[in-house]
């Protein structure tokens, strides 16, 4: 079977310029329990594993992806012009065959472009970087009207699995008071957190109404999708969209 029939295709009316796939933990070389298309570099798998996956993924790109140095922050690399490993937790690109890319395994990635089809971007949003405005500084990176701009959320850990505590439920309340809809309460001083709805408040606020995808949880999937909250030491899937 192709490496393809394990990959997800984003639903959302892009423009046809616009390619874009979501890995699953499918389909690769790694053994458990990083099983076994695992993508990380940096979670203690098989260098020569991680080295065939990735190898297998380049057959569907255009170009070697533009592999960031994820650290939970809001800093956005130009794909196009980037250098070897740019310490980023999000990219974009306007240059034809620049692949964007980032990793998660539970946290939300967002991929967004234009309605005309001349910019891209990728952004990892765990709750620190959404809290902190990853999603913002993408957007601005992209330098077109938000409004002309559509979303797709990929797959995440759901609602019914994030349990965070007071701290996070305040940081996000404390930025944008519409947030205190996304959390639950759950044990005392905790929360369990929606972090599709969190992306989406921003998405709006933003000016961006047409989102797509939230709607798959990882921790709940553990056939298709790594999480880290549910298994610990785990793999990492990608998140990819380029202009052709």
């Amino acid at each position: 079977m192709s490496i393809v029939q394990h990959c997800l295709t984003p639903d959302w009316p892009a423009p046809a310029n616009i390619k874009a796939l979501q890995t699953t933990r499918m389909g690769g070389s790694s053994v458990a329990p990083y099983a076994s298309f695992n993508l990380g570099s940096h979670v203690g798998d098989n260098p020569l594993a991680v080295s065939r996956n990735r190898m297998l993924l380049n057959t569907l790109c255009p170009s070697e992806p533009v592999w960031l140095n994820q650290v939970h922050g809001v800093a956005v690399a130009d794909a196009g012009h980037a250098g070897c490993l740019p310490q980023a937790d999000a990219s974009v690109s306007t240059h034809p065959g620049a692949v964007c890319v980032v990793m998660t395994a539970d946290c939300l990635p967002v991929l967004l472009c234009d309605d005309k089809g001349s910019v891209v971007g990728a952004a990892h949003a765990g709750w620190r970087g959404l809290c902190d405005g990853v999603i913002e500084a993408t957007v601005s990176a992209m330098q077109v009207p938000a409004s002309t701009l559509m979303a797709w959320l990929g797959p995440a850990i759901g609602p019914e699995k994030f349990e965070v505590g007071d701290e996070v439920r305040a940081a996000f309340v404390a930025r944008q008071p519409e947030a205190a809809g996304a959390f639950v309460a759950a044990a005392e001083g905790k929360w369990m957190a929606d972090i599709y709805q969190l992306a989406r408040l921003r998405l709006h606020a933003l000016g961006i109404q047409r989102i797509y995808g939230g709607d798959l949880c990882t921790y709940r999937d553990a056939e298709r999708f790594y999480s880290y909250r549910r298994d610990g030491v785990t793999g990492r899937m990608g998140t990819f969209i380029w202009l052709s």
